[in-house]
């Protein structure tokens, strides 16, 4: 039965309520199941409404069909009313009532007085399936504006809004929300984004490529700006692909900086800047060794690996590929890598110029790094800043190298026996042998401490 409403046997554990109400010898479930197939929900897709809202499988029938009833006292027919249910199943939950009926009056103006019943009827379109799909977007919107009024967002500026409900599919809608998400922006801000600047929807976002600095010149960029970047940025320069744009920005933490040129009014500017440059030309630098590695013996593998620098900012050019060369690791576990510095609190924008110095922080595993992060902060009171300056510290050992020097140096502090308070990387990233004449200029009986306390005690065991 479950498999036939749409809930794959393998969820039933986790979605079977404890009392056994579906068990009982009136055959609760199953009659409520039959008074929805019969008002017009398709037998397949009631296990939505079982997932999301299956407590009102426990009304009886009566009280099921007086509900549906109620649904249509608002104007709709019963396949609009099916399309409603499917996509805001929390109808059903009588613990939001103000929030239901605030819903209903807004899709009662949305589908009479703006015309959006009369425009699906006039394509010929009024089938279950069809006001499934038309719900299905409109509830997109609806959590984009946080529950707020559909009938400011959709039906303002001449209804606007419902020429983009009707003419672009779920997928599409749901691709570009999640674009313009990604600059870090409001969700009612990309919301409105999306209804008012319908253009931005033609852009193609998996072939097309842009120049960055054409790009922030073309958006108003001074030329000292442009340079800066040119100087502090270059892992971003070259050639992008529109879809990556979004870290692209965020590589140059100027994602809200970007975002905010394009809303407001002036999505113009993105689509008439893909107009004016609609053949870039790549480095020829970065397609020979992108040949090479199309050419390699393993290419999906090195593929997957490039894509991922590009994935987070990183653009066409020499110093990606150098960059490439550098990091080991699947693209999955790269990411994870990078996510967990993330997490830890690093910028995006400086994990990727961490990147660009010292590529090999990526090779640590994310325990290896959340260790190293921590002990950096807390045990040895430096700030993520000092970290930035330093990406190397992240690639050292942390037992055997790290925590012993340091200790050591404290030890020799709290002594007397050196004023110099040595840098980080004077203390983790000197040789062996510098650190041990060093420890000799400091004191004998320093090194003899070096030795005995801290050097013999992490040699590994034979």
């Amino acid at each position: 039965f479950f498999e036939s409403i749409g809930i794959h046997p393998s969820k039933l554990g986790s979605l079977l309520p404890q009392d056994n109400f579906f068990f009982s010898e009136d055959d609760t479930l199953l009659n409520a199941a039959r008074v929805l197939h019969e008002f017009g929900f398709p037998w397949d897709r009631l296990g939505i409404l079982y997932v999301e809202s299956g407590c009102f499988f426990k009304c009886g029938a009566s009280e099921l069909k007086g509900r549906l009833c109620g649904f249509k006292r608002y104007g709709f027919c019963n396949a609009q009313v099916v399309g409603i249910c499917l996509a805001f199943p929390f109808v059903f939950d009588g613990q939001k009532g103000d929030e239901v009926e605030a819903l209903f009056c807004d899709l009662g103006l949305l589908f009479g007085e703006l015309g959006l019943a009369e425009c699906v009827e006039g394509k010929g379109n009024n089938s279950v399936d069809d006001w499934i799909g038309v719900c299905r977007k409109i509830r997109l919107f609806y959590d984009l504006n946080g529950g707020r009024s559909l009938v400011e967002l959709v039906g303002g500026n001449n209804g606007v809004g419902v020429g983009v409900i009707l003419e672009h599919g779920e997928e599409e809608l749901v691709q570009a929300t999640e674009y313009f998400c990604s600059f870090g922006a409001k969700k009612e801000d990309v919301a409105r984004l999306i209804v008012d600047g319908r253009e931005l929807l033609e852009l193609d976002l998996k072939t097309r490529v842009v120049d960055v600095v054409k790009l922030l010149k073309y958006f108003g960029m001074s030329s000292d700006d442009v340079e800066d970047v040119r100087r502090d940025y270059a892992h971003v320069l070259g050639t992008v692909k529109m879809g990556n744009l979004p870290n692209v920005m965020r590589a140059l933490g100027l994602h809200e900086w970007f975002f905010g040129k394009i809303k407001d009014g002036n999505h113009c500017l993105l689509v008439s800047f893909v107009a004016s440059y609609p053949n870039e030309v790549q480095d020829e630098g970065y397609l020979g060794c992108l040949k090479a590695i199309q050419e390699s013996r393993t290419p999906t593998h090195n593929i997957s690996k490039l894509n991922f620098l590009h994935a987070i900012g990183f653009g066409e050019n020499a110093l990606t590929m150098n960059v490439y060369a550098q990091m080991h690791g699947t693209s999955g576990k790269l990411q994870k890598r990078f996510n967990c510095l993330l997490r830890l609190g690093i910028e995006f924008s400086k994990i990727c110029k961490m990147i660009t110095i010292h590529p090999k922080i990526l090779s640590q595993n994310p325990q290896n790094l959340e260790q190293k992060v921590n002990f950096f902060c807390q045990e040895m009171g430096y700030s993520l800043e000092h970290l930035i300056t330093f990406p190397a510290f992240l690639c050292f050992d942390l037992e055997n190298r790290i925590k012993p020097r340091y200790r050591f140096h404290m030890w020799i502090m709290e002594k007397g026996l050196s004023s110099k308070n040595y840098s980080i990387t004077s203390m983790v990233a000197t040789s062996d042998k510098n650190f041990v004449a060093r420890a000799l200029k400091i004191h004998p009986a320093a090194l003899k401490h070096w030795f005995e306390q801290f050097y013999l005690r992490n040699l590994p065991v034979q």
